[in-house]
């Protein structure tokens, strides 16, 4: 039987030399590891009745978080790029290697006391969902846990969300 690392094609050497690059798209090109993915991400997140809400960082958190809250009949709520949703929102800033990048909740997304899991295809330096985090705390809710396809171990993720539990499917050591 197939495990969901069976379907990651590694690409050496992308995008610099020495970075041994997880592609998902292989993942998602098939029907089987698509499902698997899926599957195995759900278990994660535990469960359903523990928590109220799903949350999915643009773009590949909405890939997996949106069948993850079809199946388990919970509401999804996006968390964007600034500028790309259409009603009041909260934002916040977060580093970059090379700068800084703003995400975004609708103001309405999370009510207080809401129960939330993030869902994101990688966590690698955890800037992403450490920056969600404090966007749906923002908002009164508290995050249970966040979930991930992949985890590179080596750039330190997890660090940054010390305090919370974070799954992962796969975890790679490297980079």
């Amino acid at each position: 039987m197939k495990t969901v690392a069976d379907y990651v094609r590694t690409i050496p050497d992308f995008p610099e030399p020495g970075i041994m690059f997880r592609d998902i798209t292989s993942v998602l090109q098939d029907a089987d590891g698509l499902h698997l993915a899926i599957d195995e991400m759900q278990k994660l997140c535990g469960n359903p009745d523990d928590f109220d809400v799903i949350a999915g960082t643009e773009s590949r958190g909405f890939i997996f978080g949106m069948p993850i809250a079809y199946n388990l009949h919970k509401p999804f709520v996006l968390v964007r790029k600034k500028g790309k949703l259409p009603c009041e929102t909260v934002s916040q800033t977060y580093d970059l290697e090379y700068g800084q990048a703003t995400i975004e909740m609708h103001k309405d997304s999370i009510q207080p006391g809401q129960r939330v899991v993030i869902i994101d295809d990688l966590i690698a330096t955890g800037g992403t969902i450490e920056a969600a985090i404090k966007l749906i705390e923002k908002l009164g809710g508290k995050v249970n846990k966040a979930v991930f396809l992949m985890e590179l171990a080596g750039l330190q993720g997890r660090e940054k969300l010390k305090g919370y539990d974070v799954e992962s499917v796969l975890c790679y050591d490297g980079k």
